[in-house]
Parts: structure tokens; C-alpha cells; sequence
């Protein structure tokens, strides 16, 4: 298996015309990506967070977190980043891949387009509204996973539920016309 090994501009959010290219090993099982404490200093991210994180060793360390905006091409995003320390690689993690659309092929080892998906609800008056929440529920005893999927969207300060389709309201799936 290769490493793949990618240039990408990383900058301010709050002034995205000046960037950094920087050399990442993408890293698809990392959540953030890593970069030097120097190039962010340089850029002007401070850290807001502290994270905690398990070494292969099983030792743990901590590291702060920031902002940053990437470019890949035409490719534009913002994810966490991890302030890389002495000795850290310098890494292109999921959140940062997901920010600019990407997703690593994992056995050609390549970038492909992400397919892109915005969820709205056609609600039961007609109107189209964001989904703010997706969960599947599983019922109890069911092996064959999950039996129903619960959606939310936001109506002033709350979440509400939708109306529910008969058909799932009588204890099916929506696979099965009704029956359990």
C-alpha cells in the first residue's frame, strides 16, 4: 500500500487570500488534519481548543486546535486543525478531505469528487425545510438493522418531527407496505 502525499494551500479564515502551500500524507482515518505550529503562527490561527489523542503506542498526548480555510485547486473549504508539534507528520485528515469535497479512493489510493448531497423534507405543508437531524432507530429484537429513521428539522428554537408516513406509523419499515 502507497502513501499519497498532496499539496494544499492552508490560510486564515479571516483573511483567506494569503495561504501556505504545505505537503500533507493524507491520512483518511485521521479525523483532523495536522499542521506545523509555525505555518499557523505565520497565518495568524490561534488555538481555541485543546484536544486529546491515543498514540499507536497507546501513550496520550494533547494538542491544540484551531480553524483554518484549505484550497485544492478550485477546491475550497474550512475544517479543524490540529497544531502540529515537533515530531508530528503533517497530515490531511476526513474533515478537511469532506470540507473540500474529496474522498480517498482506498485501494487506488486517489482523490475522487465526493458526491455532494443537500437534505431537505417536502414537509406536509408543501414548503420545502433543512433537515437539522437524521437517526436511524432500531427496534427491539430486529437483526436485520434498522426500522425506522427518525428526521428533524428546526422550527424556531426547537426540533420538531415530521409528519410520519402511514405505513411506518402502523410499525413497518416503509420497505413492506406496513407489515412488520
Amino acid at each position: 500500500m502507497g502513501l499519497t502525499v498532496l499539496e494544499i494551500e492552508v490560510g486564515n479564515p479571516a483573511n483567506p487570500e494569503v495561504t501556505e502551500k504545505v505537503d500533507f500524507l493524507i491520512d483518511s482515518g485521521a479525523v483532523y488534519s495536522v499542521v506545523p505550529i509555525p505555518i499557523l503562527q505565520k497565518l495568524g490561527i490561534k488555538p481555541i481548543a485543546e484536544e486529546e489523542f491515543r498514540l499507536a503506542n497507546g501513550t496520550k498526548v494533547v494538542r491544540k486546535k484551531g480553524f483554518a480555510f484549505f484550497r485544492y485547486g478550485e477546491r475550497v473549504g474550512g475544517a479543524d486543525v490540529i497544531f502540529g508539534e515537533k515530531g508530528d507528520h503533517t497530515l490531511l485528515g476526513a474533515f478537511t478531505l469532506e470540507a473540500l469535497g474529496l474522498v480517498l479512493d482506498p485501494l487506488k489510493r486517489e482523490l475522487k469528487p465526493l458526491p455532494m448531497l443537500l437534505a431537505t423534507l417536502l414537509s406536509a405543508t408543501g414548503r420545502d425545510e433543512p433537515i437539522s437531524r437524521i437517526r436511524w432507530r432500531s427496534g427491539a429484537g430486529h437483526r436485520q438493522g434498522p426500522r425506522a429513521l427518525d428526521v428533524f428539522w428546526h422550527s424556531g428554537d426547537s426540533l420538531e418531527r415530521p409528519p410520519v408516513p402511514d405505513q411506518v406509523q402502523a410499525g413497518g419499515d416503509g420497505r413492506n407496505g406496513g407489515q412488520s
